[in-house]
């Protein structure tokens, strides 16, 4: 990761996980799971993470939490089936803060979020988007 991001990083409210990211830990995860699991598996995580979901679009495959314990986030789970039992999940998280950064509090968020993940699905890897198109 260069300074560049570095610093954006250091002075932002928000994270989000994406195919290629330039930190190895928020690239998109892949599951051996369906759609469907994999939202129910993710609203699971959310809930156990001191989140309360408060939508679920099951079309769309996106799931919207919020914390109001701590420090105040919001959470966009965004889940897509690539090819059969193949599911990409990413997150953003934006944290509710007057400063200028959250220090780093809405990364931790989203490693917790997929750690727990990782636990609950079929992992096969990260940033993967490429191979299994």
């Amino acid at each position: 990761m260069g300074f560049r991001e570095t610093l954006s990083q250091l002075v932002s409210s928000r994270t989000e996980t994406t195919e290629h990211h330039s930190n190895p830990s928020l690239q998109t995860h892949y599951y051996k799971t369906t759609k469907d699991k994999a939202i129910a598996a993710v609203e699971r995580v959310m809930q156990q993470s001191g989140f309360t979901v408060k939508r679920v679009e099951q079309e769309r495959g996106e799931v919207i939490a919020q914390s109001t314990s701590g420090q105040k986030s919001l959470l966009v789970a965004t889940i897509v089936m690539v090819k059969p039992f193949r599911t990409a999940v990413d997150f953003s998280c934006s944290t509710d803060t007057i400063l200028p950064s959250d220090f780093g509090h809405s990364k931790k968020r989203i490693l917790s979020l997929y750690e727990q993940l990782d636990k609950e699905l079929p992992y096969i890897g990260s940033g993967l988007g490429d191979e299994l198109l």
